[in-house]
């Protein structure tokens, strides 16, 4: 068990648990400030807890590089800075969204209103650039790069769709934009910042965003499936916001190709006609959805981006040993009994972190099974 997660990795426990730990009391400091003003609003979502997915993340690929980097001051303010970015993204999200529930608790904007819900995500964004400043010129960019994707994704959320585009592709580049980049970048920290090489970075990189899909993938389903108080959010919210997640797109796909049963015509046409910010139409809409195939054609590709995350780790052992080789040098390290005995440490290394990876990936979509 590393934090919420249960993941079974008895070998990494003792190395990550503490710096997790390290993460949590540190992302707590963060969001607080002596301005005790602006401290509740910006300390809110914290305090309600959180997987920490991101950070988890970040200090189980700081496992593939310098062991004596992987629980440093650097890899924990990236696993703060990664949580904090995400945080931000919550505050608006729930202005756009107009959600009344996030993490089982009230939204900020419920209780602050809207434009203090954006000012403390932008706090918040602040605050985490600070922190991934410390880190080096390469992080900042990575952190640039990644915040101008988040901000790509919701607005081509937002934004209408551009004509001619298939509809269902360009919901999945808003999903790699929204949720993929983050974790992605999450999942770079921590092979970036114990030098565990270029190659490294970008497997881990590339397992993230897929695996950043899925995730999403997951939680379209589990927007329909479980109840506010399993999720701390309103079932239906992207329904009623007017957002076509996966289950509506395919939906609109099927009756575009004159293949959609009379089920389905009649959630689209409830979508379209019905209003769904009275909370009975909405619940009705969501039970039908819930009996309809979309659902589990949903649910399958979210375990497919899962197992094409797991087929990139594939080439994670080589790339472990090439960057153990390159940082052995660069370092002048040369004596032969110390070159084998760090690759045979790394070889160990790699091989339970991606047990561990693997691990993770399937908890991220089995939530919705």
């Amino acid at each position: 068990m590393i934090g919420s997660m249960p993941l079974s990795a008895p070998q990494l426990e003792g190395r990550i648990t503490p710096a997790l730990e390290a993460v949590e009391n540190r992302l707590l400091e963060v969001v607080t400030s002596a301005d005790e003003t602006i401290n509740p609003p910006t300390s809110h979502l914290a305090e309600a807890g959180g997987k920490r997915l991101r950070p988890v993340l970040t200090l189980l690929t700081a496992q593939l590089g310098d062991p004596g980097l992987a629980a440093g001051d650097e890899v924990r303010d990236a696993g703060v800075a990664v949580e904090l970015t995400h945080i931000a993204t919550l505050y608006h999200d729930d202005v756009m969204d107009e959600a009344p529930l996030r993490r089982g608790a009230p939204s900020a904007q419920t209780v602050w209103g809207n434009s203090a819900a954006i000012l403390t995500g932008d706090v918040l964004v602040a605050r985490a650039s600070q922190l991934v400043a410390g880190l080096g010129p390469r992080a900042v960019l990575a952190h640039a790069k990644t915040f101008e994707r988040l901000c790509m994704g919701q607005l081509h959320e937002t934004l209408p769709r551009p004509a001619g585009t298939d509809p269902v592709e360009h919901y999945v580049q808003v999903l790699a934009d929204k949720t993929g980049s983050l974790i992605a970048v999450s999942a770079r920290y921590g092979a970036m910042l114990t030098r565990a090489g270029r190659r490294t970075e970008h497997v881990v990189e590339a397992f993230g965003e897929k695996i950043g899909v899925a995730f999403q993938l997951a939680d379209d389903v589990i927007d329909i499936i479980s109840d506010s108080e399993t999720t701390g959010k309103t079932p239906g919210t992207d329904l009623r916001e007017g957002v076509d997640t996966m289950p509506v797109l395919l939906l609109r796909q099927a009756l575009a190709a004159g293949e959609l049963d009379a089920a389905g015509q009649s959630i689209l046409s409830t979508l379209s006609t019905a209003d769904l910010g009275d909370d009975t139409v909405l619940a009705d809409v969501v039970m039908r959805l819930r009996s309809h195939p979309v659902l589990e054609r949903t649910r399958s590709m979210a375990m497919e981006w899962a197992r094409d995350a797991v087929e990139v780790l594939g080439g994670l052992h080589d790339a472990v040993l090439e960057g153990t080789r390159q940082r052995l040098a660069a370092g002048q390290v040369t004596d032969p009994r110390a070159v084998e005995a760090a690759v045979a440490d790394a070889q160990e290394r790699v091989s339970h972190v991606r047990d561990s990876m693997e691990q993770f990936a399937r908890l991220l979509v089995d939530r919705a099974a």
